[in-house]
């Protein structure tokens, strides 16, 4: 994205000082300073500048002095993150299960042929795992899973009717990471081209102030003008990803982005021995009290599911989700610093960054000479308005017997946007064409007087060009809606059609002596526009 540059002062011609301590002084004996604003992009996106150096002023004698071949400066601005350190905590279940079995004979060590599911659970190395072992509950209408208990012969022959519980982890697991403070980063790159020689720095908030390896420029950022309002800080949350691989500290992060969620820290127990938090475990499970009473699933809410499935749901209506970063943040961690040890955020402010540009004055040249100019033609072709814009061109010509700097500027009136002066450096007796664009701004019926001012290297006038120009109201036209042609309803007699070309003739003569015209010392010229807009 292109942006306009704001020069905030003058660009300074000051003398180096150098400091015997520090290796970033200029190769310099006077210096050129540049104190200009860089605007972030939309959204705080990447943004670029082109500015062209035409001009600096002197301390000692506050002249400005046009430069001679005018370095170009190019800055590029990357977009703005906000950086998030990352520490980790554990891995917990997406979605943790509670099984359950009917059978006869349910016994907390009961083989897989009895509790199929709730069976005790093994390591890899044969050791059964602690408090994965089923709760038995008896039968009945009031149980955690109701049941019937069958008649008399059943309970004397089978045995009496029980339901075996137990939880488990299928499907996906999630890493938990603690989230620290924040730093801001961005870079911006600056290039400055002067003649074939060619110098860049990049400098971003914890390298401020950088030096060219050829010495010839220098770079101090100075700060935002405000600072950053829409920072979030996440200290009071967690943030959970798609474990990839083993459990433990990932490397990376991944990319599926889509499942990332923030979480308040109160949601999770870390220990495991909370119920309805997410990261329960199984002695968290079996210990609940009143465990055949409870209702099924009891201990098991408020897991990752329940969040993830929630923020669907508000997407289905066009809502912001509440959990998830897709659809609350920008460019989540595309910062290249990200990794398994920090992510982060896009920041979304466009806010202008100041810098200080310096640059070695040594081999710069000046244009000193001052010559006269003249003003030689203006003239401005009839365009449409407010569907295009209008083109004032005019012809300067170095009178003098030296090479010079001038500046022109192109002033109109009321409801016409102002115009950027324009510099230029003419040989002896050499002409120039320069172009203006003219943005009227109003529709309506107008009469503009404009001036094309030509001032010489001490911005003194040596030449002036007036030109006015008329504009008649915006026609709304919808096009050609097939009238027949309509013959008029008298014919115009002999004396008619002399009495006719006399008016024409009386009118020009009457434009030309109030002055519809483009006056300079040498050259009178015509000058009109009329527009009609076409809808």
């Amino acid at each position: 994205m292109a942006a306009a540059v704001q020069i905030i002062s003058k660009s300074k011609l000051e003398k180096c000082e150098k400091n015997s301590n520090s290796d970033d002084n200029l190769n310099c004996t006077t210096k050129i300073v540049v104190n200009m604003a860089v605007p972030s992009g939309s959204s705080g996106g990447e943004a670029s500048i082109v500015a062209e150096l035409v001009e600096v002023e002197e301390n000692s004698t506050t002249k400005m002095q046009t430069l001679r071949i005018p370095p170009i400066i190019t800055v590029n601005k990357s977009a703005a993150f906000a950086l998030y350190q990352l520490s980790y905590i554990r891995d917990v279940p997406y979605k943790p299960e509670e099984y359950y079995i009917r059978t006869r004979k349910c016994e907390p060590d009961a083989s897989s042929n009895v509790v199929k599911i709730c069976e005790r659970l093994r390591d890899e190395e044969g050791h059964i795992i602690e408090k994965t072992q089923p709760i038995c509950c008896p039968c009945g209408p009031q149980r955690r899973m109701p049941s019937s208990c069958g008649n008399f012969f059943d309970k004397l022959t089978k045995g009496k009717a029980n339901t075996a519980h137990c939880v488990r982890f299928p499907g996906e697991w999630f890493h938990v990471f603690g989230i620290g403070r924040q730093t801001l980063e961005f870079s911006i790159r600056i290039q400055v081209k002067s003649g074939n020689k060619v110098s860049e720095v990049i400098v971003g908030p914890e390298n401020k102030t950088v030096t060219s390896q050829d010495k010839f420029l220098r770079v101090n950022l100075i700060g935002d003008f405000v600072g950053y309002t829409s920072i979030p800080s996440f200290e009071n949350f967690y943030l959970v990803v798609p474990r990839r691989g083993g459990p433990g500290q990932p490397q990376e992060l991944g990319r599926n982005i889509s499942m990332w969620m923030l979480l308040e820290r109160v949601r999770f127990t870390l220990d495991g021995f909370e119920c309805n938090k997410i990261g329960v475990s199984y002695e968290a499970f079996n210990q609940q009290p009143n465990f055949c009473s409870s209702p099924y699933w009891s201990c098991l809410h408020n897991q990752l599911w329940n969040y993830w499935e929630a923020d669907l749901n508000r997407l289905s209506r066009n809502q912001t989700p509440l959990y998830g970063l897709e659809g609350q943040f920008e460019r989540i961690n595309q910062h290249p610093n990200a990794g398994g040890y920090s992510f982060s955020i896009g920041i979304t402010e466009v806010l202008n960054t100041n810098l200080v540009i310096e640059l070695s004055a040594n081999d710069v040249e000046y244009v000193y000479q001052r010559s006269p100019g003249k003003i030689l033609s203006v003239s401005i072709p009839t365009f449409e308005a407010l569907t295009q814009f209008g083109v004032a061109t005019i012809t300067t010509k170095n009178t003098g017997d030296v090479e010079a700097s001038y500046s022109l500027t192109f002033n109109c009136s009321k409801d016409v946007t102002l115009m950027e002066e324009q510099f230029l450096i003419m040989k002896p007796n050499e002409i120039t064409n320069r172009s203006f664009k003219i943005y009227p701004n109003t529709d309506q019926a107008s009469k503009y007087l404009c001036a094309a001012i030509l001032k010489d290297s001490d911005y003194s006038e040596v030449d002036r060009a007036e030109c006015q120009f008329t504009t008649m109201a915006t026609v709304l036209d919808n096009g050609t809606q097939g009238m027949p042609f309509q013959p008029p309803e008298n014919d115009i007699g002999f004396f008619d059609s002399i009495e006719h070309m006399w008016t024409k003739l009386w009118t020009s003569f009457v434009d030309f002596v109030t002055g519809k015209s483009c006056k300079n010392a040498l050259v009178s010229l015509t000058s009109s526009a009329t527009y009609n807009m076409y809808a």
